[in-house]
């Protein structure tokens, strides 16, 4: 997650310096950051399933040689891509949400709850009988481990 945490950093950078050209100004405010954030959104979703579609895997995954796949399919089905970057995105921006409770609310029983909804999410993998987490479960996706090529003589 770290891994991939820094690869959306750097596309989130992007997306925004992108955004605030075609705005026109640095200030995001008001409705334009709903609109920044809605953007931010279809942007990683893009990513995430451009990566799943293709070859089950984005940049961080193929360094962990971790693949999503999907039981008697040979690819991931749009459908389900979505369906798993939407489950996860639930669960994420729970964490996103107890942070910013946390910093700009000064609210700990809201940081609390909300980090307790990821907790659940991602703890769920130490529970479940196939090591998933829980965006996977509900999907209907698995991550898989990747066998190393071996080199051809």
């Amino acid at each position: 997650m770290l891994y991939e945490g820094m690869l959306l950093f750097a596309v989130a950078f992007m997306a925004t310096w992108l955004f605030q050209f075609a705005a026109g100004t640095v200030e995001i405010e008001g409705w334009r950051l709903g609109l920044l954030q809605a953007f931010l959104l279809a942007v990683f979703a893009a990513y995430f399933l451009w990566c799943w579609l293709r070859g089950g895997q984005t940049l961080a995954m193929k360094a962990w040689r971790i693949r999503l796949a999907v039981p008697g399919h040979a690819r991931v089905p749009a459908r389900l891509a979505l369906l798993r970057f939407v489950y996860a995105a639930l669960l994420m921006g729970a964490l996103l949400a107890a942070i910013a409770a946390a910093f700009k609310h000064r609210d700990p029983w809201l940081a609390f709850a909300t980090f307790t909804v990821t907790g659940i999410g991602l703890g769920w993998a130490l529970v479940d009988r196939d090591r998933q987490f829980l965006h996977d479960r509900l999907a209907g996706t698995r991550l898989e481990l990747v066998e190393p090529r071996k080199p051809s003589p």
